[in-house]
């Protein structure tokens, strides 16, 4: 069983409180903890996104979510080339495999220089099949969320890796922060296990109020692998805070994780009572909200070539 702890930007830039983290995350229990290898310099510039839209009856039709803003929140939470090697070494002292999300093709050959065995897979890159094919020809495993992506993404992503013989992870995932329960649509492993027998979750439900019901629910439905965001801080003090557990819930998972089928059913009977809402279905539409990040997260980052953004997708590899 993967336990995936997501760091993502909860460590606000400091190292001192993401050591902190990978100590408390090896307390609980977790396999693996996770950065994510984001640069200011590689954020993308989309002129819709300046102003956003909005239609006459006040629905939202384009994200607003202004460059230079963006550009100096990330700025201040960036991680060093250095601080990533620190990270994969405090990582193997504490027990932890350590994984990072690269988010252009242009960083791949610099984290494949680090040592980095297995690499995280965004979800708005799963069909962005350049950036597949760079990765899988530099790490051993991928591990891939498919949040808002198309099927027909999914599926080609899939064929590509198993033509290769290369070893992957799909993780259902839903792109709503937070994702309610009744959004989980858990049937979608099912799905997913066409491509590959290596299947899990990724997910962001409200933790003050829905803890991690979803994350059990999926291992009781044969997950291997669950990510989880993951803080040590103040839910105030960080933008993921709110999606985001703590040591005492990954003990829990592991708990759980342990506990054979029939007394995992007894536990989900007594504790989950909204297990039957979070199955939905096995095939499903996006729904607006996912559709709205997709159109702003999907090309977030570029690979900036001789003056030129070129998003993952269309990057001209080999």
């Amino acid at each position: 069983m993967k336990i995936i702890t997501e760091f993502c930007q909860n460590h606000n830039g400091s190292f001192d409180i993401l050591k902190k983290m990978i100590c408390e995350a090896a307390e609980g229990g977790a396999t693996h903890g996770k950065i994510q290898t984001i640069f200011a310099d590689d954020l993308s510039f989309r002129e819709r996104f300046e102003e956003g839209k909005i239609d006459s009856k006040g629905n939202i039709i384009t994200i607003k979510r202004p460059y230079k803003q963006e550009y100096q929140r990330l700025k201040s939470l960036e991680l060093s080339y250095d601080q990533h090697q620190l990270f994969i070494e405090e990582c193997k002292k504490s027990g932890l495999i350590p994984l990072t999300t690269s988010f252009n093709i242009t960083s791949i050959c610099k984290l494949k220089d680090l040592g980095w065995q297995s690499i995280k897979v965004a979800s708005y890159d799963c069909g962005s099949l350049p950036m597949i094919r760079a990765l899988a020809d530099n790490f051993n495993e991928l591990i891939i969320s498919t949040g808002a992506t198309f099927d027909y993404e999914i599926e080609n992503t899939a064929n590509y890796l198993n033509n290769i013989n290369k070893k992957f992870t799909f993780l259902h995932c839903i792109t709503i922060y937070p994702t309610p329960l009744k959004y989980m649509n858990l049937k979608r492993m099912e799905y997913l296990k066409k491509f590959t027998q290596s299947v899990g979750l990724s997910e962001h439900s409200l933790v003050s109020t829905d803890g991690i019901k979803a994350s059990i629910a999926a291992i009781y439905l044969g997950a291997n692998t669950v990510e989880r965001h993951f803080t040590v801080l103040p839910e105030e003090e960080t933008r993921d805070g709110k999606v985001s557990v703590r040591k005492k819930h990954l003990k829990e998972l592991v708990y759980f994780s342990k506990l054979s089928k029939n007394d995992q059913k007894e536990y989900i009977y007594k504790n989950v009572p909204e297990f039957e809402k979070m199955l939905g279905r096995y095939k499903r539409e996006l729904i607006k909200e996912e559709l709205l990040n997709r159109d702003y997260y999907r090309g977030r980052f570029c690979n900036k070539i001789k003056g030129k953004q070129i998003f993952n997708w269309e990057y001209e590899y080999k």
